[in-house]
């Protein structure tokens, strides 16, 4: 009887056995497409790669605020060869700093501080151009120094040595930037003075050349 029952348990055993090793394929619910992912880097050579925290002044609160905590990169492009400062949030990934490395991208270290250094820029990481006073802090004093070179020797090898015309371009198009985010508007009564000193020079100019 014992035999029986045993070898009954073992059919259902193996029955059970049977039903789960079906060998079906069941179909995901969902399926998931790879995606590319870009970052608008595809076309630049990394100079640098160094973490850091940076900070941004705020005029208004005239204070220093944390702007974000992460990687900051020099970032060469292949066919201008022209050199932009990009920083990302290290979870994020968000865009805290990105504007290109001109010859106004003056590196002075922080002072009180050997790790951290300060400069200007006309940054585009909101989408528009906004002059800001950056300060960046690294982990050591030789990241630090290593960063500030590396903007130095960009400067020297871009704009130092070059007479190309595109060099130029390049250079006038940020003064004019940079004119015109630092420049105060004109009085009206100003412009009024000077046009009309324009105009009595050029009535003197014609009046001499018709005397001739």
């Amino acid at each position: 009887m014992a035999s029986a029952e045993s070898d009954r348990q073992e059919e259902e055993v193996a029955a059970a056995g049977d039903e789960e090793d079906t060998g079906a394929h069941v179909a995901p619910i969902v399926r998931l497409e790879e995606v590319a992912v870009t970052t608008g880097e595809e076309d630049e050579d990394a100079l640098i790669d160094l973490k850091a925290k940076l900070y941004r002044f705020d005029k208004e609160g005239k204070q220093w605020k944390e702007r974000g905590n992460g990687s900051v990169k020099l970032l060469k492009h292949k066919e201008t060869g022209r050199v932009r400062l990009v920083m990302r949030q290290a979870k994020t990934h968000k865009i805290c700093a990105n504007h290109l490395v001109l010859p106004s991208t003056s590196m002075q270290e922080h002072a009180g501080n050997d790790k951290s250094c300060v400069w200007h820029a006309m940054d585009f990481s909101d989408g528009v151009l906004k002059e800001e006073l950056f300060a960046i802090r690294f982990g050591s004093v030789e990241n630090c120094k290593k960063f500030m070179e590396m903007i130095e020797e960009i400067i020297a090898d871009c704009f130092g040595k070059t007479e190309d015309e595109d060099s130029k371009d390049a250079l006038s198009a940020s003064y004019l930037i940079e004119k015109l985010s630092m420049t105060e508007p004109e009085n009206k009564a100003d412009t009024k003075e000077r046009v009309k000193e324009d105009e009595e020079k050029q009535v003197e100019s014609e009046q001499s050349s018709s005397a001739t």
